[in-house]
């Protein structure tokens, strides 16, 4: 008897071991000292600078955090594999993210090509998805369960691009669009905000993804002589459009999306930059006074030494602090359901970004910015657009 009363009371520390195992174990990418978060996001190709500033910034965040002693004790993984801003990858990178590294969640993806694609696979999958670098409306309506975003969209941006010119009595405006996802999207938001002064564009161009053949649209967009051009793509064919308009002596007001990426733009248009006006939507990096930008910009200088600062990876840097804000909110025995939760518990929070960015999420609101601010290129340098009748129009 006391030989099977020993032998009952070991079976029954195997099998409470077993269970604290199991419980830490429960929720993929989740071990008791790690929880890992997986990115899909453009390495290579004309878009490479949004991907690598993207995941840069999130680094920068996940080491300040891991060296603090994590979230929970658990230090913040960030597993990177490259879609090259293609649809065609999307499937196989996500499915690369899902079983062959076993992600917790899944966040800092770019475009909205890819992310048409991957909205769907992660609500599928039932696998939160935090920071995408677009502001596509089928990010935002309807609501998406899995689906986070941090950024103000494409409508709040276009809104802000057409008021202003309004104001400065610019009518004839014009958009020059890459042909796809993101194009059409920042379309529908100019044209919807033309429709409340009862205007439409005043020509259309295209150009296709991940080329410079932007010939064909710049100039059937030029014919229309437009005051303004609101040219959507990323750095590298937008870059291509200002600088073959300039070679022909040809000046509008030119404008632009924050997915353009503008350090890349202002390096690959060089002085063809100069005067594009930019809309933003995260505080610039030279804005030190605010708490979260001075802490970005130390994060980059002990981590990722000789990394100059840009907007694309300030954002990456804030959407991975919502990350590692929600995996606190969430508790240590972390699921996936209890992270979402964790991030639908923030209300006007200060991000350390100023009164204009204070973070809001709920179970029917999963916008966390809105604010939406423009820039111009002057000397090589994005700067504050505070007064737009400062533009010089030709």
């Amino acid at each position: 008897m006391p030989f099977q009363r020993k032998r009952l009371g070991c079976v029954c520390v195997f099998l409470f071991l077993m269970a604290v195992a199991c419980q830490a174990q429960s929720a993929p990418g989740v071990t008791r000292t790690t929880v890992r978060i997986g990115s899909c996001s453009a390495m290579s190709g004309p878009a490479s600078f949004l991907g690598i500033q993207t995941q840069l910034g999130a680094l920068a965040y996940f080491h300040l955090i891991n060296d603090s002693g994590g979230v929970h004790g658990r230090t913040i993984e960030l597993k990177s594999r490259d879609d090259g801003y293609n649809p065609d990858q999307t499937s196989a990178c996500f499915k690369a993210l899902l079983n062959d590294d076993n992600v917790f969640a899944m966040g800092m993806f770019v475009g909205t090509p890819t992310a048409a694609k991957y909205v769907p696979m992660a609500e599928a999958a039932k696998i939160p998805v935090v920071g995408l670098f677009t502001g596509a409306q089928i990010l935002y309506e309807p609501l998406k369960h899995q689906v986070i975003n941090v950024r103000a969209s494409y409508f709040d941006e276009t809104r802000e691009q057409v008021e202003s010119l309004w104001r400065i009595q610019l009518r004839k405006i014009a958009v020059l669009y890459q042909d796809d996802a993101i194009g059409k999207t920042v379309l529908d938001g100019v044209q919807r905000a033309l429709a409340k002064h009862q205007l439409s564009p005043a020509a259309l161009g295209t150009f296709q993804r991940n080329t410079l053949d932007i010939s064909v649209g710049l100039k059937a967009v030029r014919e229309s002589k437009p005051e303004a051009v609101i040219v959507v793509g990323p750095y590298a064919p937008v870059a291509a459009v200002l600088k073959e308009a300039h070679a022909s002596s040809w000046r509008p007001l030119f404008l632009t999306v924050s997915f353009v990426g503008t350090e890349g733009l202002i390096r690959a248009a060089g002085p063809d930059a100069e005067g594009v006006v930019i809309t933003q939507v995260v505080p610039s990096y030279e804005s030190t006074d605010l708490p979260t930008v001075r802490l970005y910009r130390n994060a980059l200088e002990k981590y990722m030494s000789g990394t100059s600062p840009s907007f694309v990876s300030l954002e990456g840097f804030v959407d991975a602090m919502v990350i590692a804000k929600g995996l606190k909110a969430a508790g240590k025995d972390l699921t996936r359901e209890k992270f979402i939760s964790g991030i639908e518990s923030i209300h006007n929070f200060d991000a350390g970004l100023g009164q204009n960015f204070l973070l809001s999420y709920s179970s029917k609101d999963h916008q966390g910015f809105g604010s939406v601010y423009a820039t111009v290129v002057r000397e090589g340098k994005a700067v504050v657009l505070t007064d737009w009748k400062t533009l010089q129009v030709e």
